[in-house]
């Protein structure tokens, strides 16, 4: 099993509302018309998953498996080229400020580790630096 981990990203928002956001895909229509297009298409969800295309991976639809309020939201992949796990930890700082890491579990071949292994990662940072761009306002 092959772990990636985000840099942690400090995002200028309480703990509790970034949870909420977060734990609610729903509230991925806020942020919808920032997601471009010619990298991801077909960008669909709703309270529990999310499925997007992405050119040439193909579709990748994650659900959510367990919420740790305020704290952890999982996921696992229901749709995937390569089956993995993701999970988003959010930890206070202040009582306005928190903290946030992605980390991605993935079972990997060998034969593809060399291959997959710098994109995945690529994925994972890029996933939290969306993230942390977000107004989490409620």
């Amino acid at each position: 099993m092959s772990k990636f981990e985000s840099s942690i990203k400090t995002i200028p928002y309480p703990q509790e509302n970034v949870y909420r956001n977060i734990s609610d895909l729903n509230n991925l229509a806020r942020i919808r018309d920032r997601v471009p297009n010619e990298k991801i298409q077909e960008f669909t969800f709703d309270r529990d998953t999310v499925s997007v295309a992405v050119p040439p991976v193909g579709t990748i639809s994650l659900r959510i498996i367990e919420r740790e309020e305020p704290k952890c939201i999982k996921f696992e992949t229901a749709q995937s080229p390569m089956p993995f796990n993701l999970w988003i930890q959010i930890l206070p700082i202040d009582e306005k400020t928190s903290k946030m890491k992605v980390t991605v579990k993935a079972d990997i071949p060998l034969v593809l580790k060399a291959m997959v292994a710098g994109p995945l990662q690529d994925g994972v940072d890029k996933v939290a630096d969306a993230l942390a761009q977000i107004p989490y306002e409620l």
